[in-house]
């Protein structure tokens, strides 16, 4: 009978071993790819960037057993991980007008507790930007302003942003001249300016959208990206919105910022968030998003500003325009 048993656990314990390693990964996978918007499993859909970094650690590991059954099941799993997470990471581009100017445009959410100016500033200097869009601004941060942003002359900030319980303040900067865009009264902690840049009028939004459930109520982020859409829906420059959505731009929000505002997203993986993380493991929930006559080049990390959210650079230009367009 002790024999059975032991030959039994032989034959059994690799493919246990397998099914821990990499059973974990594929739920937030299976919570993007079932698309659905429920509460409970919009949450798990958050995390398909640290469950693909799993899954490649997962595969390693099982490669180490050489057990060719399983590392099939391994490198499915992989597949599958993978494949929920290219929608975030790699969104559709469009095409870029060949000798259109580019901009370089920095976002970060600085954490309204965060008072390390000069990182703040460091890490402007650092990118270089055309444009600037930070939310969550500290009152330090805030006070600083001028000395932080001084080579951008044109700036368009708000102390005190609705609704209430917003953290932080929000700033938009420009080196090109900018007029500020009057907000409505709704759930929406966001400022809009329009900036006249090489690229012609391009229409800013700094927003910051509530944490998701089960950290604040359910309907809140959906609310919110419903104020969003209300807001462009009279736009008719060029929009660049860029901001913190405590969302990845795969899962629920992102598909309804997606409907209903017509704006696409810039990649969104090394994630963002947290920096305790490197950024590879993160989270990607801080985003920017263009509308059809813009197109993102590229997107990378910024220098870390303090905050526990890493900042977000890319490079814009003008989409190439459309046959009877």
């Amino acid at each position: 009978m002790l024999a059975r048993l032991k030959a039994g656990f032989l034959v059994l314990w690799p493919w246990a071993v397998c099914l821990i390693l990499c059973g974990p990964w594929l739920i937030p996978a299976a919570a993007h790819i079932s698309g659905n918007g429920h509460r409970w499993v919009d949450i798990l859909a958050q995390f398909t960037g640290p469950a693909l970094i799993g899954s490649v650690i997962a595969s390693l590991l099982v490669m180490a057993m050489k057990r060719p059954p399983l590392m099939i099941i391994a490198f499915g799993t992989l597949l599958i991980c993978t494949g929920a997470v290219i929608p975030q990471a790699s969104p559709p581009r469009g095409a870029p007008e060949r000798g259109a100017p580019v901009l370089t445009v920095y976002s970060a959410n600085l954490n309204a507790e965060n008072g390390d100016v000069e990182a703040v500033a460091a890490s402007i200097r650092a990118a270089r930007p055309d444009l600037i869009l930070l939310i969550e601004v500290s009152p330090a941060v805030f006070a600083a302003r001028h000395e932080v942003l001084a080579d951008y002359p044109y700036q368009h900030a708000s102390e005190t942003i609705v609704p209430k319980g917003s953290r932080g303040s929000v700033i938009l900067a420009s080196r090109y001249p900018l007029t500020p865009v009057p907000g409505r009264p709704d759930q929406l902690s966001a400022l809009q300016a329009v900036s006249d840049t090489p690229l012609g009028p391009v229409h800013l939004v700094g927003v910051h959208l509530t944490r998701p459930w089960p950290f604040q109520y359910q309907w809140g982020q959906i609310i919110q990206s419903m104020s969003l859409a209300e807001r462009l829906e009279d736009v008719t420059d060029p929009i660049l919105v860029a901001g913190d959505f405590n969302a990845v731009s795969s899962a629920r929000i992102g598909r309804q910022v997606k409907a209903e505002t017509g704006l696409t997203p810039a990649p969104a993986w090394p994630g963002t968030w947290p920096t305790e993380l490197p950024s590879w493991l993160g989270i990607g929930i801080d985003h920017q998003w263009r509308s059809d006559e813009l197109v993102f080049l590229s997107r990378r990390i910024g220098k870390r500003t303090g905050s526990d959210h890493y900042p977000v650079v890319s490079r814009v230009t003008r989409a190439r325009p459309q046959p009877g367009r």
